[in-house]
């Protein structure tokens, strides 16, 4: 029988794993040359951050305990849709996404809180 606590794997492995996520993020800090990425992965980056926000969100917002929504009387369906109209309104201009995430929030809260939706 072991005991409760942390075996040698399993702190071997944490180690590891820690060491080699500290050697691969600081490749830009050990070299000594500028490193430049190229024009087209700039490009792409720019769209990181809403494609990583629409692939949290939307299983959320069509999808309730396995389930499609069936219903209108969802407060997420109207979160979505102000929050991505404040986007497309707000796109290009600094901190689109945080208002995003803001304006989906104030519409959110009060509609689930307040009429329980």
């Amino acid at each position: 029988m072991s005991s409760p606590g942390t075996d040698w794997w399993t702190l071997g492995v944490i180690v590891g794993l820690a060491v080699i996520t500290v050697i691969t993020r600081s490749f830009f800090f050990i070299s000594s040359q500028p490193w430049q990425l190229p024009d087209w992965a700039q490009r792409g980056l720019q769209y990181a951050p809403i494609a990583a926000l629409s692939a949290v969100i939307v299983p959320e917002i069509v999808v309730s305990q396995g389930q499609f929504i069936s219903t209108w009387q969802d407060a997420r369906i109207y979160a979505a849709m102000a929050g991505a109209a404040f986007y497309f309104w707000r796109r290009g201009a600094g901190q689109a996404v945080l208002g995003t995430i803001v304006i989906g929030m104030a519409v959110y809260l009060p509609l689930h809180v307040g009429w329980g939706w």
